[in-house]
């Protein structure tokens, strides 16, 4: 049975980027690179829907405008960061968590947005290139 939780499916792309660290945060999961937060996911505001906040710079105009159509689910702070509110039966759109998730990883620091499992093929690659010469 899949899980109601609208989460997870952000937390598990979250893990999967190089370098990535899950950690906590008051009540939310906080992912860090290079020990620089790129996402805090979890329960909302007195325990009622989910929250995630993302650091964005290129989609920050979409994310206003997002805010001021649906001010009691989108927040663009001052700084770089952005919350969006949601439910399960209403859940951030997969199209957009992608690319914020994207973007707010690769602002923190981690590079290009490569799973974990690719970046540790490359570095055996660079290795193995090295030990041939």
């Amino acid at each position: 049975m899949p899980s109601k939780d609208p989460t997870e499916p952000i937390r598990k792309a979250a893990a999967k980027f190089a370098g990535a660290d899950a950690g906590s945060s008051c009540t939310q999961t906080s992912f860090n690179v290079d020990k620089t937060a790129f996402l805090y996911i979890g329960p909302g505001a007195k325990g009622i829907g989910f929250k995630a906040m993302f650091k964005l710079e290129k989609s920050r105009a979409q994310a206003a405008k997002f805010a001021a159509k649906e001010p009691d689910r989108f927040g663009v702070g001052s700084t770089a960061w952005v919350s969006v509110r949601f439910t399960a039966e209403r859940p951030l759109p997969k199209s957009i968590w992608e690319k914020w998730l994207k973007e707010s990883y690769e602002l923190a620091g981690g590079g290009a947005a490569a799973p974990r499992n690719t970046k540790k093929k490359a570095t055996a690659k660079k290795k193995a290139a090295k030990k041939s010469r």
